[in-house]
């Protein structure tokens, strides 16, 4: 079993019968009754995130999680498909529960696939990837690293971000994966 006290970041629960991520925790005392423990979780099943509190000392069924490196293959429709690299062995995984770490990957990329209670159930990506512009507005004379200013670019996976004014088409962007805001040029 695991308690409130030994909860971190990133660890997987069973509430209820329902795995969840920690997603953040803080311990409250207050000077009044006894100490909690607030916690933001998200679902596995389908990535909504839930605020929840629990009286200090709870335990729970602790989840049993692996990551797997595996290639993303493509993605039709309602589902990602994935191939170990290993067996080579195939795998889906409904677009739903993947729908922000799809954004920042490209067909062919490594990826790490999270199995809770042996079940595909996540991607874990970098905190940063390297990326392509793939359409922006064109930079005007004088748009230097310098000068001040965003503007929208669309990236080589199709996902949206504000880049500063001196970046091009084909440049390659840093971009942060839990933000999803520009970090630097690649």
């Amino acid at each position: 079993m695991i308690s409130t006290n030994q909860f971190r970041n990133g660890n997987h629960i069973d509430v209820d019968g329902t795995v969840f991520k920690i997603v953040e925790f803080q311990h409250v005392k207050p000077g009044k009754g006894g100490a909690f423990v607030r916690t933001k979780l998200r679902r596995a099943s389908d990535g909504a995130v839930i605020d929840r509190t629990f009286r200090a000392g709870e335990k729970f069924r602790p989840v049993r999680t692996e990551l797997r490196r595996m290639q993303y293959l493509y993605q039709d429709g309602d589902h990602a498909h994935f191939m170990d690299a290993e067996s080579y062995e195939q795998l889906t995984i409904p677009v739903s529960t993947l729908s922000e770490p799809l954004r920042w990957m490209r067909e062919s990329d490594e990826v790490d696939v999270l199995y809770i209670d042996d079940q595909p159930a996540d991607v874990q990506l970098p905190s940063a990837i390297d990326l392509a512009v793939a359409e922006t507005d064109p930079g005007l004379r004088g748009d230097t690293a310098s000068g001040g200013g965003t503007k929208p670019a669309v990236l080589e996976t199709g996902a949206r971000i504000l880049v500063p004014l001196f970046v091009d088409v084909g440049d390659r962007v840093r971009v942060d994966t839990r933000s999803g805001e520009y970090v630097s040029r690649a």
